[in-house]
Parts: structure tokens; C-alpha cells; sequence
């Protein structure tokens, strides 16, 4: 593993755990960074792993939370447990780099440490005129929940409608494409442990 991966998945980590604590102490995002001293933005992408900080800041953002530095640190890179359970409504929103484009990630499962095996999300897209092309490794799983829409992979298109699934190699360019219906929502899982055969 290298150590930028390594870097990211403890980004990531500790702002889920941060977000976590935040929201469990009714805390908003302006009354925590007033407290650590910090802009409003700063501990956002804090929260979403968009970025790294100093030991001090973090230090600051435990004691605002009313808990030890350790604390931030303490499930990192243990095993996942035997079972997770995330109500409705309370997936992590995450920021991605189809956030831009009009999609709203809300993560629905969390593995600790900085290796992903998978990562499911609920997706949900507001109206764009034109979506960002997606690229990267693993295969892909869509599900179709709500409305319709066209899903373009290579130079295949695919009308989507509730009930119908697409799997493809996630290496292959991939986007939305028209949105015949709205509101449209969909699950997507990524397995980043396998490549197909």
C-alpha cells in the first residue's frame, strides 16, 4: 500500500469519526470550528477527507467534541465487526468528484482502516445539464430505485428503470447521461477487490 493511499484512507477515517461525534452532540459545522478556531470550509473537508491536519487541530477539534485525542484514533485499522447497521437517512454524505455535477453520495457502509473492499452508495441527482465521465478500478454495480434515466458506459447506453441493474468494469468510461424522469435515485457498489475475468 502506498502512502498516499494509506494518507487518504486515515483522512477519510477521521472525518467520519469527527462527523460522527459532531452530530451525536448536536453540534454544528460553525459552532465546532469556532471552538477549534478554524473556518467553517477547513472543518468540512476535514469531515469529508478532503484533506489532512496537524496533530494540534485535531487536538483542538477532540477537546470541542468533549473527548480524547485517542478517541479520534481508537477503531482505525481494526477489522470491521460482524455486522453494520445504518438507518434510513443516515448514510454519510461524502463529497466525491461527481459532487460537482450534481450527485449527492450519501455513503452506506464504513470500513475502518485505508483499505476498501467495497463502498456502496445511495445516489441521488439533481437536474445537470451534462455529467462528469468517471473512471477508475473495480467493478461496478448499479441498481435502478427511483425514476429514469439513461446510463452511458463505453459506447453503450442503457435505459434505466426501477428494478434494472448494470454491472460493468468501472475502468471503462461511464457517466449519466439524459435524466428521462425525476426524481431519480440508485444504489451503486463498487467492489475494489475484483476485476472480472
Amino acid at each position: 500500500m502506498t502512502q498516499q493511499n494509506s494518507s487518504s484512507g486515515l483522512n477519510a477515517y477521521l472525518g467520519f469519526t469527527i462527523k460522527e461525534l459532531r452530530t451525536q452532540h448536536n453540534l454544528t459545522i460553525a459552532e465546532v470550528s469556532k471552538l477549534v478556531g478554524i473556518s467553517r470550509g477547513m472543518l468540512s473537508k476535514i469531515e469529508n477527507g478532503l484533506t489532512s491536519t496537524s496533530m494540534e487541530t485535531l487536538e483542538h477539534i477532540a477537546n470541542a467534541l468533549g473527548v480524547t485525542l485517542s478517541r479520534l484514533f481508537q477503531d482505525y485499522n481494526k477489522p470491521i465487526e460482524s455486522a453494520q447497521f445504518v438507518k434510513s437517512g443516515k448514510g454519510l454524505e461524502v463529497v466525491r468528484r461527481g459532487t460537482k455535477s450534481g450527485h449527492t453520495y450519501h455513503l452506506l457502509a464504513y470500513e475502518h482502516g485505508p483499505s476498501k473492499v467495497f463502498e456502496p452508495f445511495l445516489i441521488s441527482l439533481e437536474e445537470a445539464e451534462e455529467f462528469s465521465e468517471f473512471q477508475h478500478t473495480g467493478i461496478e454495480f448499479l441498481y435502478m430505485l427511483e425514476g429514469e434515466l439513461e446510463y452511458i458506459v463505453g459506447d453503450e447506453t442503457f435505459t434505466f428503470q426501477p428494478g434494472d441493474s448494470l454491472t460493468f468494469n468501472a475502468e471503462i468510461p461511464h457517466r449519466p447521461g439524459k435524466q428521462l424522469k425525476t426524481p431519480i435515485r440508485y444504489l451503486a457498489i463498487i467492489n475494489h477487490n475484483n476485476k472480472p475475468h
